[in-house]
């Protein structure tokens, strides 16, 4: 069983869609969650501009068999025929591709109703197919314009009339509509085939009954039968009639010119929708290389803090005494030759920093150039020496380790 919503007033179909569009599991709606809120506003719209529809959820069967728990805007939709109103029962069944494809409308007739064979719009299950559903176009199309669309299709051809008392079925066919429907564009209003003429219907075979197209009453929701003599042929009508298929004509070139300038800004809108989709994926991208440049720093960051948190306590543990401990024994040489190297280095070192100092003191004139040439001469020399007996021991050294990577390599060769 459907449940309908408490009230057809405004705010309690605001209020049940409300509840069924926010229930969450498996009593959820198969809608999408960003359109939710655009569907709710088409229904609210449409029950407020028709208040003869209301909003309901039911059980929907597809084709393959799988069943959902859909929207519908059910009841009737008003249209005008031959200046009088009729109300047209109608179901909208929102599926669960709603609103990026159109919904499915059926007419709705009751017992005493039989669909028009051969209806343009309508077949024989009262599935519509008008235009305006065949040309939906998302986001421009909604409820509101279908509805409107649909009340002067049938204005123009009834889709129901009155089963007879006394033919249970409908016999022959009626006799066929008249030819060159306009389609109607999305969201405009167009023109379809006018409806059957006094004179089509006096061509019916005798035992046929003429049919009447239904009139529902809003307010009593009850059906009754109004059956209304044609005014084809009156000159005034005639000419109402041309004058709105010109107007319906000249609208529906201005919607036509309308749509395709909405064709082009969308193309260009969805152009520039993947450009920024390009974009944010680049963006992501180099947003999670300096996420992981971040980690990897942080990760060395806390491995420095570790070492220095080492050092510094053994620093404290180590630092007694040290101030008092002769500087000269910090380094203690290996064997004769790397002494004999340590003091000539040490020993050229200090004759280059007494040399600097005797630059310093002829330019300040502290010393005469006669005592600074003496000087430079002699330290020169021994600097000379120095250096020659460092050569000699680097050489020695050398010659030392080749003899002992000898000395390793012979137990591998033996």
């Amino acid at each position: 069983m459907p449940s309908v919503s408490p009230s057809p007033t405004s705010n309690a179909s605001m209020q049940f869609l409300n509840s069924v569009l926010s229930q969450g599991g498996p009593n959820a709606l198969p809608y999408e969650e960003d359109v939710k809120w655009l569907i709710r506003q088409h229904l609210l719209t449409v029950i407020q501009e028709f208040p003869g529809l209301q909003v309901k959820t039911a059980i929907f069967t597809h084709n393959d068999g799988r069943t959902l728990n859909l929207l519908q805007a059910d009841g009737t939709i008003p249209m005008y025929y031959q200046d009088v109103k009729y109300n047209i029962p109608v179901t909208t069944w929102l599926l669960e591709s709603y609103p990026r494809s159109s919904p499915l409308v059926y007419v709705s007739p009751t017992r005493d109703m039989i669909i028009k064979p051969r209806h343009p719009y309508v077949d024989a299950s009262g599935m519509v197919s008008a235009p305006y559903l065949q040309q939906w176009l998302y986001p421009l199309s909604n409820l509101v314009e279908l509805v409107q669309n649909l009340s002067l299709l049938f204005g123009q051809d009834p889709p129901l009339y009155s089963r007879p008392a006394s033919v249970p079925t409908w016999p022959p066919p009626p006799p066929q509509p008249f030819q060159g429907v306009n389609p109607i564009i999305s969201g405009g209003m167009g023109t379809a085939n006018p409806p059957p003429s006094a004179a089509s219907y006096q061509q019916r075979p005798s035992h046929l009954p003429n049919p009447r197209p239904y009139h529902v009453s809003t307010q009593q929701q009850s059906f009754s039968l109004h059956p209304r003599p044609s005014r084809a042929d009156d000159p005034s009508e005639v000419f109402k009639i041309n004058a709105i298929n010109s107007l319906t004509d000249r609208l529906q070139s201005d919607v036509l010119e309308l749509r395709k300038s909405f064709e082009g800004e969308m193309d260009e809108l969805f152009n520039t929708q993947a450009l920024m989709n390009q974009r944010a994926e680049m963006l992501d991208k180099g947003i999670c290389e300096l996420q992981q440049e971040k980690e990897g720093l942080e990760e060395q960051l806390q491995l420095m803090l570790a070492n220095t948190d080492v050092l510094e306590t053994w620093l404290r543990n180590n630092d007694k005494g040290v101030r008092d401990f002769p500087i000269d024994d910090v380094f203690q040489p290996c064997d004769t030759l790397s002494k004999q190297m340590l003091e000539c280095t040490a020993a050229d070192l200090a004759i280059e920093d007494v040399l600097y100092s005797m630059d310093k003191a002829v330019q300040e004139g502290v010393i005469s150039v006669e005592i600074y040439l003496k000087h430079v001469r002699m330290l020169s020399r021994e600097q000379f020496f120095l250096r020659a007996t460092v050569t000699k021991v680097r050489g020695a050294q050398l010659q030392a380790q080749v003899a002992g990577m000898a000395a390793r390599a012979m137990p591998f060769s033996s």
